[in-house]
């Protein structure tokens, strides 16, 4: 089973009992999801569009969810996460996400979001519903295109087979117009796989303990 890490920040992670790498950076959980998907992945959207379909690959801890949600303003979100081994909600309930954020008020989402049947969709607010897959985004099939992927797979390391053209290629055919994925790696490989597969990459600042993230358009009209 996975077990709980501090981080840097005070808020928490876990380290994968499969991978043996942490979920999220040992240089602050809270301040990596934030700033590579919210503040260059969703509040880039917000700026363009209210109505903003996400795909998350890779459920994980489901704290890039709860920011999302907690980070919605005025937009309506319809998220949509794979995740092929969930964790138990007993062991999420151990995290520490929403008091490290300040806001009791939201700790039932975090619960929902974990609880929530999965292949079906559930409400957590008027502008806010989310549909959870329990499968690989290799067996992932939808016709639905999104304007924002969070790209949140374990490293290359650990699991090179979600790092190729061949998987970008998917991600490219599930990505809107002017949509965009944002990930945390910045590997050249793995730019140049996103490259080919059709997207506009551009090399960020990344978050405390990375020199760059990447974030990949789909400029095709």
């Amino acid at each position: 089973m996975p077990y709980i890490l501090p981080t840097s920040d005070g808020s928490v992670t876990l380290q994968s009992d499969i991978h043996h790498v942490s979920y999220h950076s040992i240089n602050g959980a809270v301040t990596e999801s934030m700033h590579v998907f919210i503040e260059t992945g969703l509040r880039k959207k917000q700026q363009e569009q209210k109505n903003i379909n996400i795909l998350e690959m890779g459920l994980g801890t489901g704290l890039n969810a709860y920011l999302t949600f907690f980070h919605q303003k005025e937009s309506e979100i319809f998220y949509t996460a794979l995740e092929t081994n969930p964790i138990s909600w007993e062991l999420a309930a151990q995290l520490n996400y929403p008091q490290q954020i300040e806001n009791q008020l939201t700790s039932d989402i975090f619960s929902q979001i974990h609880t929530c049947e999965w292949e079906k969709d559930k409400q957590l607010s008027p502008h806010f519903s989310i549909k959870k897959h329990q499968k690989s985004l290799q067996d992932f099939e939808t016709t639905e295109k999104f304007d924002l992927i969070y790209y949140d797979a374990f490293d290359p390391a650990a699991q090179p087979e979600l790092w190729t053209e061949a998987i970008f290629e998917q991600l490219f055919s599930l990505t809107a117009s002017n949509g965009i994925l944002v990930t945390y790696c910045a590997k050249g490989s793995v730019r140049r796989a996103m490259q080919a597969a059709g997207y506009t990459t551009e090399r960020l600042p990344g978050p405390p303990g990375k020199r760059e993230m990447l974030r990949a358009v789909n400029s095709y009209q």
